[in-house]
């Protein structure tokens, strides 16, 4: 009598990452609904950048960046997951001039769990240091902003200072954003 052998394909921490991975994609859906629009040109203050953050600490750079990739890649689908609810192509690319910060995100996320987590593979929260994740997340809101800021500059054709200086009262905000997500993390609510 043959017996059957069932071969895994994929390994049970891979799918467990994976998973993290869309979840916290649809987390940072669901935090670019709270978003507030600003007068003007003004991007809207939202709370996407959680998403980036818990990406960064939780998954680490790989998995981190997957989640973002796939956050970024279903709005470019169509689907309203931006803030907002914006989506689609044209809105990363010109949009409200706002599509670097959305690139910055997902590069944001690689740097923070790259630099938190020293490897490709994730270790438990418990085990990064909370400077280490002071200054991982730190590095990943100035890559955000790196991005952000030349990509409206260039898209709204705003002088690069004057982009820069629209963007400024954004920034402690996000260092706000910063302390809470470690806050979060540090005290176990997204679990590890």
């Amino acid at each position: 009598m043959a017996t059957e052998q069932s071969v895994d394909l994929v390994d049970d921490d891979t799918v467990g990452l994976f998973t993290k991975a869309v979840l916290l994609a649809a987390l940072t859906a669901a935090l670019a609904q709270i978003s507030i629009p600003l007068p003007g040109t003004l991007p809207p203050f939202s709370l996407q950048p959680f998403g980036m953050f818990f990406a960064g600490l939780l998954l680490g750079p790989l998995w981190g960046g997957v989640a973002l990739l796939l956050y970024v890649l279903v709005g470019i689908a169509g689907a309203p997951v931006f803030s907002n609810a914006n989506a689609g192509l044209g809105y990363v690319i010109a949009g409200q001039g706002t599509g670097g910060f959305l690139v910055g995100f997902l590069v944001g996320a690689v740097v923070a769990g790259a630099i938190a987590h020293r490897s490709i593979a994730p270790k438990p929260v418990v085990n990064l240091s909370v400077p280490v994740q002071v200054v991982a997340l730190t590095a990943a809101v100035a890559v955000v902003y790196a991005i952000g800021i030349p990509w409206m500059s260039f898209v709204t054709g705003l002088p690069l200072t004057r982009a820069a200086a629209v963007m400024a009262p954004y920034i402690p905000l996000d260092l706000l954003k910063l302390g809470i997500a470690i806050a979060i993390v540090q005290g176990g609510y997204l679990g590890d």
